[in-house]
C-alpha cells in the first residue's frame, strides 16, 4: 500500500473522531448498561479498558519516536511494510465484520472493576492520539519506526502502527456499541415475553 501522508492521517483523524463521537454517547449510560455482560463477550466498559491498556504501551511509544525523528516534509508519500500491512488489515473492521481474535492476559480486562472512570481515560487517550497523528503530518512514516507491544523482536513503520492501532480502537468501539445493541435486544425479548404470560 502506497499513499500521501496527509490522506492517511486525515482517514485515521476521521475514524479516530467517529470514535469519540459514539464513545461520548456512551456517557448517557447507567452504570449497569454499562457493565452488561452476555455470557463470555465483554461490556460496553471492557470494550474501552481494553483500548486503554493497548493505549498505555502505543500513545507513549508513538510520542517516543515523534520526538527522536527529525521532521521531514509533509509531501512524502507512506509506503506500507509487508507485516504491518497485514496486522493493520487484519485489524481493520470490513464491511461490519469483524476477525476474531484471543487477547493477551495482560490486555484481556474481563475480570477488571470497572466505573465511568474508564471512559474519561479513553476519551484522554483518543485526544492524544489526535494530538499525535496531527504531529505526524510532518514525519517520515515509512522510515521512523516503533516497537509494538506483542514482542521486542518487531518493529513495524510508524505508519502502519497508527493503521494498526487506529483501526483496533474502531474494531472495539464497534464491538461496545454491539454490546448494547444485544443488551436492548434481550430486554425487548423479556419485555414480550412477560406480556405473553401477563
Amino acid at each position: 500500500m502506497q499513499i500521501e501522508n496527509n490522506i492517511l492521517i486525515d482517514d485515521l483523524l476521521q475514524r479516530t473522531e467517529k470514535c469519540i463521537r459514539t464513545v461520548k454517547d456512551f456517557q448517557t449510560l447507567s452504570i449497569e448498561q454499562l457493565q452488561f455482560k452476555n455470557g463470555e463477550r465483554w461490556s460496553v466498559l471492557e470494550c474501552l479498558e481494553h483500548l486503554n491498556l493497548y493505549g498505555d504501551f502505543y500513545l507513549v511509544e508513538i510520542e517516543k519516536q515523534i520526538i527522536a525523528n527529525p521532521r521531514k516534509s509533509s509531501l512524502t508519500k507512506f509506503k506500507s511494510g509487508v507485516l504491518g500491512n497485514y496486522f493493520a488489515n487484519l485489524m481493520e473492521v470490513k464491511n461490519g465484520k469483524i476477525t476474531k481474535m484471543k487477547s493477551p492476559k495482560d490486555k484481556n480486562p474481563s475480570k477488571s472493576n470497572l466505573s465511568v472512570t474508564t471512559i474519561n481515560r479513553f476519551l484522554k487517550q483518543q485526544e492524544r492520539l489526535v494530538s499525535l497523528l496531527n504531529q505526524c503530518r510532518s514525519i517520515d512514516l515509512t522510515k521512523t519506526k516503533t516497537a509494538i507491544s506483542l514482542t521486542n523482536l518487531i518493529k513495524l513503520r510508524l505508519g502502519d502502527t497508527l493503521r494498526f492501532y487506529t483501526y483496533h480502537i474502531e474494531r472495539h468501539v464497534l464491538q461496545a456499541e454491539r454490546a448494547l445493541t444485544e443488551q436492548n435486544e434481550l430486554a425487548k425479548d423479556i419485555n414480550r415475553k412477560q406480556l405473553q404470560h401477563g
